[in-house]
């Protein structure tokens, strides 16, 4: 809540809202406007105020995700992802428990790709206030870690050749699917 002296300045009244959500207790004086910002956040409050959106995030990414991969390569990509950490053997076994793991790793990857993006914005107010295009270069820099760093330290060590069909649908889908769906949860959460 601001207490305004003078009529108000847009441009203070900006950087006052960025700074009380920082967690900071601000004073601006500026061309003799004086604005005083009773909202004061902790780090911690910051934090766990963060927990939801990297939950919802987290887990509309991932399943989004789970779905654009089942429609276009099948019911079996949990073992591929699996396979990434076990191998490229259990790829065509018949254990639940093989799939299950590939879930799970498919939705730590999604939660954990929600948390950097939320824990960032702490630092880096315009990834929540331009949520739209940082939300697409997000999923394009998800893409990147995941072809360039991810799978060729995998199991299998796949590293291409990819086609510009597979590149371009994957950095469409990381935009719209994964990209976009963490950044909105953390702007409108």
């Amino acid at each position: 809540m601001a207490l305004l002296t003078r009529p108000p300045n847009p441009y203070i009244e900006h950087h006052v809202d960025r700074l009380a959500c920082a967690g900071l207790t601000a004073q601006i004086k500026g061309r003799g406007h004086q604005l005083v910002s009773s909202a004061s956040i902790s780090p911690s409050a910051a934090r766990i105020q963060l927990l939801r959106p990297v939950l919802v995030g987290g887990a509309i990414a991932g399943t989004l995700d789970q779905i654009s991969a089942f429609i276009s390569l099948g019911w079996n990509v949990p073992r591929i992802d699996a396979a990434g950490l076990l191998g490229p053997q259990v790829i065509h076994g018949s254990e639940v428990w093989v799939w299950i793991l590939g879930l799970f790793l498919h939705y730590f990857i999604a939660f954990s790709a929600a948390s950097l993006y939320c824990f960032a914005s702490l630092r880096l107010g315009f990834l929540k206030e331009h949520f739209l295009v940082c939300g697409m270069f997000y999923g394009v820099a998800v893409f990147l870690v995941m072809y360039l760093v991810v799978m060729p330290l995998c199991a299998f060590h796949y590293t291409g050749p990819y086609t510009l069909r597979t590149l371009l649908e994957g950095i469409i889908v990381h935009m719209l699917l994964i990209g976009l769906p963490i950044s909105l949860s953390l702007s409108k959460l």
